[in-house]
């Protein structure tokens, strides 16, 4: 006998989860419910099958294909249009039309014994035969009635409760004799139990119903969806499960990494190579798809998450299904009932309320609050850049395919024949993604010189000596799955605003320029990078005294980049030095702040230990450094600016200094006790380096390790501020620590509030009326100043759902309350 599944349904009562997928695909415990159909014919000897396919029909026919995966023979019969349950079968009858056949489903989940039903048919010599179930609710199915005999008495498609006169349903399983085929009309829509039952029936056709035991779900709507993946977790069908149970109820697939540290409490399904961090919670029916991510402190109830999803640290998931290839990030919430479909982006410390549906390829905003279904409209920011250029998680936002869409933007904004400079960082994803840059730049007719692996100053400076542009890829400092992509311009600088809106636009647009066959871009590798490199710092900086000092000096390469660069550059300086951790670790390309603090720690015992003057600890790319004094004092950032700065200027007397008007006002002091003068800047890098490259600036820094030399070149590199400490401290023959003395202490304090994007003009409005006649400074965000000198900065972030907040006063309760009273305005405009 052969079967026939009907899978040309639409789902609509399930968008958006079939918006872009057809329902029998639909996963239930990582398999498609048709799947879960075939395997129960095939364990029924039913093999050879035909599979009625209307909406979406490319897609099932490319999941099953012939059907040999499964040990079947399936064909298929194709709809142009909607045929109804018996028209679509009609449209088989050329394979049906030899032998009684099985009409089945392919969205309803069962158990029931088809071979029992197919004896009852015979026995019974029926013309059709029904299979029933009984159900606590008949309203959304067909009622039958049927007699002592099993011959169906009565019938009526989805009563009201005043039709109800059984608990009886029709579950759309039958058993057919050819036969049948001449009461439905062909090419037309025909219902099996709407037109061609009653007509069998009026004319006293045999026409028998089968009530089975088992299990039956007809999954039409997200509750009953869900619930059937608990039923299975349960065991409350006989269904296979792929993978094996680690413990009892929860199942593990091939490939999976479940950390130890992780909970999970069964029932439980973890697909196949999907990864459980340590921390996170993986609670009781919820179900983990194929190369799923799991986070530490992500928890996870009742929830059910498609394939190839990212799901961020501590975001909360609860009753909600999650379509696949969608990105969850860190501390979203996703409330019971919710559905967000396939290809989504969920931003950070979002909320996604009960029983919103999200459609797919939609964004929702960081830090927003989402109460209604977003269906036509995508709700997240329309720009690249960030901070750091274009960061994200690699291969979550990060991906190849997004490297070469953004390199091809990038050099349709440059002339034909022009060259582009690339580097990275140590990290084997920079690596992977540099590549992917460099075939996109010849494509789009760039000349490419490539780096390699060097510090970010290092890529800066050779940028700047003849090419139009360069790329830096590196891991985002401080977070060790995700990374930057940093555009330079012809200067070496980060991009300015106006170029990053110019690259912006064709990228949405998706205009690139492609090269013709003879205009694909040349790719050379320069050398001799460092010795240049070290040859130019050393002719620009001052580095007189520093031979005849005897100074002694720790360096700590973070077994990073800068490790590549120093060896030469310390001979050359004629310092006596200890160089700590100079080999790369592919492992580590970057740090988290617990990893650095202890580096420094480490760094202080040996400095003090070994009578140096000081230690130096770069970052991994070579562009910041952290300062220990000569008794192994930890010099935080924000002093250690302070302590440059001091120096800088009590040597040459005059100049601007280029600060960030986020820096303690005692800079100002420090600075015109020297008799210099402060330029504030905003708090972007492009900013600073704007300054920085001005004839009358002496000095510039962030306040977070970044220092500007500007007499060699006006962005951060580490590199030149170390070397140019080393003459100043040489020259001075003071200590680090009898500097930071003589400097009075900040009290500097800073806050984040999270914000929508969609309030924050609001919020600037709100900070600038509550500020009433008190002087209000907008170099950067609204900058209040009280008439006692104290201040506080208010300060939305470009890149992420976010208002980030400064308070300065004479101690730390001061600035604490001043921090307080303007985080309770920054509040209540944002609620």
């Amino acid at each position: 006998m052969k079967a026939v599944v009907m899978a040309g349904g639409e789902g609509t009562r399930l968008r958006p989860m079939t918006s872009s997928m057809p329902k029998p695909l639909l996963p239930v415990v990582n398999r498609p419910i048709m799947e879960h159909v075939l395997r129960l014919l095939k364990r029924h000897g039913l093999n050879e099958t035909v599979v009625t396919v209307q909406f979406l029909a490319s897609l099932v026919k490319n999941y099953f294909g012939d059907g040999e995966e499964l040990g079947m023979e399936l064909t298929y019969a194709n709809e142009e249009k909607p045929l109804g349950t018996a028209g679509s079968v009609k449209n088989a009858e050329e394979a049906l039309k030899d032998d009684a056949f099985l009409v089945i489903s392919g969205d309803a989940l069962t158990d029931f014994d088809l071979t029992e039903l197919i004896n009852f048919h015979k026995e019974k010599g029926a013309l059709v035969t029904v299979c029933l179930t009984r159900v606590p609710n008949p309203l959304e199915f067909g009622i039958t009635i049927v007699d002592d005999e099993g011959k169906v008495e009565r019938f009526l498609e989805k009563p009201t409760w005043g039709q109800v006169f059984s608990d009886t349903v029709n579950t759309g399983i039958y058993v057919m004799e050819p036969e049948v085929f001449d009461y439905v009309e062909p090419d037309v829509p025909v219902d099996w139990s709407g037109d061609v039952f009653p007509q069998l029936m009026k004319e006293g056709k045999p026409i028998y119903g089968y009530v089975a035991e088992g299990y039956w779900e007809d999954v039409g709507t997200h509750e009953s969806y869900v619930k059937a993946q608990a039923d299975v977790l349960e065991g409350k069908v006989d269904v296979d499960i792929d993978g094996f149970e680690l413990s009892p109820g929860v199942w593990i697939a091939e490939g999976a990494e479940v950390h130890p540290d992780a909970e999970v409490r069964g029932p439980a399904y973890i697909g196949d190579y999907a990864k459980v961090e340590a921390g996170a919670e993986i609670r009781e029916h919820t179900v983990v798809g194929s190369n799923v991510v799991v986070k530490s402190g992500a928890f996870l109830h009742k929830a059910v998450v498609h394939d190839n999803v990212y799901i961020g640290q501590q975001s909360n998931l609860r009753g909600c299904v999650v379509g696949k290839n969608t990105d969850i990030m860190r501390a979203a919430r996703i409330e019971d009932g919710a559905v967000i479909g396939d290809e989504c982006l969920v931003g950070e410390e979002s909320i996604v309320q009960g029983n919103v549906r999200v459609y797919p390829f939609k964004t929702i905003e960081a830090g927003a609050f989402v109460n209604n279904s977003v269906i036509w409209e995508s709700r997240g920011q329309a720009h690249l850049f960030g901070a750091r250029g274009v960061s994200g998680i690699l291969n979550v936002e990060i991906t190849p395919e997004l490297a070469v869409r953004l390199a091809g933007a990038y050099a349709t904004t440059l002339k034909k024949g022009s060259t582009v400079t690339t580097a990275r960082d140590h990290s084997r994803g920079a690596r992977a993604l540099k590549r992917a840059v460099i075939s996109a730049l010849q494509a789009s007719a760039i000349d490419v010189r490539d780096l390699e692996n060097v510090p970010l100053p290092v890529a800066r400076q050779q940028t700047a000596r003849g090419s139009a542009g360069g790329i830096m890829i590196r891991t985002t400092p401080g977070v060790p799955d995700s990374v930057d992509i940093m555009f330079f311009d012809g200067e070496g600088a980060d991009l300015s605003q106006a170029k990053q809106r110019k690259l912006d636009r064709v990228f949405a647009r998706q205009e690139y320029r492609r090269a013709f066959p003879g205009e694909i871009g040349d790719l050379h590798f320069p050398s001799s990078v460092y010795d240049s490199y070290s040859g130019s710092l050393l002719r620009n900086v001052d580095t007189s005294g520093i031979a005849e000092s005897g100074l002694k000096v720790v360096v700590d390469a973070s077994n990073g980049s800068a490790g590549l660069v120093l060896p030469s550059l310390l001979g050359k300086l004629g310092v006596d030095s200890l160089t700590i951790n100079p080999g790369l670790d592919e492992s580590r390309p970057t740090e988290t702040a617990e990893m650095r603090r202890a580096g420094l720690v480490r760094l202080g015992e040996i400095v003090a230990s070994s009578r140096a003057a000081f230690g130096v600890r770069f970052d991994p790319v070579g562009e910041r450094i952290s300062l220990v004094d000569e008794k192994g004092r930890i010099v935080e950032d924000d002093r250690a600016l302070l302590v440059m700065l001091d120096l800088v200027a009590a040597e040459r007397r005059s100049g601007r200094v280029a600060l960030p008007v986020t820096t303690t006002r005692i800079a100002e002091q420090v600075a015109a006790y020297h008799g210099t003068q402060v330029e504030w800047t905003t708090t972007s890098p492009d900013d600073l380096t704007r300054v920085g490259g001005d004839e009358s600036t002496i000095f510039g820094g962030d306040g977070r390790g970044g220092f500007i030399v500007p007499e060699f070149s006006s962005v951060f590199d580490g590199t030149a501020a170390f070397v140019r400490l080393i003459g100043l401290v040489a020259r001075t023959q003071l200590t680090l620590s009898q500097i930071d003395a003589r400097i009075p202490r900040a009290h500097v304090l800073k806050r984040d509030l999270a914000t929508p994007w969609a309030v924050k003009g609001l919020v600037m409005r709100r900070v600038v009326e509550a500020a009433g006649d008190r002087f209000v400074d907008t170099t950067d965000g609204v900058r209040v100043v009280e008439t006692d000198g104290r201040w506080v900065m208010v300060l939305p972030d470009p890149a992420e759902a976010v208002t980030h907040l400064w308070a300065e006063g004479p101690d730390d309760a001061s600035a604490q309350a001043l921090l307080d009273e303007w985080s309770a305005v920054v509040d209540s405009a944002g609620r």
